[in-house]
């Protein structure tokens, strides 16, 4: 049976928060657009992140918040396509919303009342969403003019062939969520070099005794500082830590975790404002309670568990100077050996993809195959926690979307 095909101006393949922003900027401009995906429902990752309420962008967005081969190359579209875009885009649509700490913004109810903001939009630009459509092969052509189709793309039910291809796929976190790495086969495909991938702002997880102690803690969650060595500098977060049954995770861990290197130690400040040192020595002067003053900042339970860990006499004015020193030592620089981290599984993004230097900053154009785009997260760009990496979306779409 002959397979129809479809001639369009542009397909862009992922529906995902990239994907739909190109649309629908795409769609606005007149181009007529489809947007293919494998997965039975839009934007499935946008569905569960931020506990099912979606930390969709930050009140301030900065190069400094991703990591990158190029530090330079999120410059343009973080400058074209800023936060206030984005919120005045879901201001329009009426989307109740709330900020929590460090500037971060969350669906007030539903990241699903995001979700149907991005469709609409598209449905007004007039794209076309083709849902459980997988591509079994993509094939370049050579058109005469600008007018013509440059690309060729088979799906078990059709063939599409458009001026501009554009890649929207994600990365290879949350593969429960059908992600996959068919954004960096077509780079491959096409002579396109890639950075090497790995789970990022992903819990991390111990063997022996420090597993078991994270487990006995499971659920307790600490305000803490937490810090790397990155290979060229130190990073450090200040945000709050949960213990898991595996291991460790919460905002500071997930933070970090970006940053770790298999080997590498960890260091934890569990106390971070304060003079650790210094109040340990008044409780000595005053002969004060060492576990009535923990109490005051750690559960029962951890204080509990840190002292069978850690041990010291809890009448801190028989004790030499030397080992209040070492107790406050091991309080401020707790310093752990994460076996491995959580896995693609539990990661919220993938760090490294396609190599930035391979498209343009400006518009996402492959530099050496005409018409052919990268969009979102299959590039080697990553944002911290805290709206960052939808934001990378949204701009990185939008600047697309201007061109294709």
């Amino acid at each position: 049976m002959l397979l129809k095909t479809n001639t369009i101006d542009v397909l862009i393949i992922g529906a995902g928060a990239s994907g739909l922003m190109c649309a629908a900027t795409a769609g606005y401009r007149g181009r007529e657009v489809w947007v293919l995906d494998h997965a039975p429902k839009a934007a499935a990752k946008i569905r569960i992140s931020g506990g099912g309420k979606c930390n969709f962008t930050n009140q301030v967005v900065t190069p400094n918040d991703f990591i990158c081969q190029n530090p330079h190359f999120v410059k343009s579209a973080l400058a074209r396509y800023q936060p206030q875009d984005f919120i005045d885009l879901v201001d329009r649509h009426g989307l109740e919303y709330e900020e929590r700490e460090l500037g971060k913004l969350f669906c007030r109810h539903r990241a699903g009342d995001l979700i149907h903001i991005l469709k609409t939009e598209c449905d007004w630009a007039g794209v076309n969403l083709q849902l459980n459509t997988s591509v079994k092969a993509i094939t370049k052509l050579t058109p005469k003019t600008l007018a013509e189709a440059a690309f060729r793309v088979e799906t078990s039910e059709y063939f599409i062939e458009c001026q501009s291809l554009v890649i929207a796929t994600g990365a290879l976190s949350f593969p429960k969520l059908k992600a996959s790495n068919f954004g960096y086969q077509v780079a491959k495909q096409f002579g396109l070099k890639r950075i090497s991938n790995r789970p990022g702002l992903v819990p991390l997880v111990f063997e022996g005794k420090w597993r078991d102690f994270c487990h006995q803690l499971s659920g307790i969650a600490l305000d803490v500082s937490i810090s790397t060595f990155d290979g060229q500098q130190e990073k450090c977060f200040e945000e709050a830590m949960l213990f898991t049954h595996q291991g460790i995770s919460g905002p500071g861990v997930l933070q970090i975790s970006n940053y770790w290197r298999p080997g590498q130690p960890i260091k934890i400040n569990l106390l971070p404002k304060l003079d650790v040192l210094a109040e340990l020595m008044r409780l000595k002067q005053t002969n004060a309670s060492l576990v009535r003053w923990l109490q005051q900042f750690w559960t029962k339970k951890f204080t509990q568990a840190w002292l069978e860990m850690f041990p010291i006499a809890t009448k801190l004015a028989d004790l030499p100077n030397e080992e209040i020193e070492r107790f406050a030592q091991q309080i401020t620089h707790w310093t752990l050996y994460p076996s491995d981290t959580a896995g693609y599984d539990k990661a919220e993004v993938t760090l490294g993809g396609v190599d930035t230097d391979e498209v343009s900053s400006k518009n996402f154009e492959a530099k050496k195959v005409p018409g052919l785009y990268f969009i979102g997260e299959v590039l080697d760009v990553t944002g911290h926690l805290g709206g960052y990496n939808f934001q990378w979306a949204w701009s990185s779409g939008f600047a697309a979307g201007q061109t294709v």
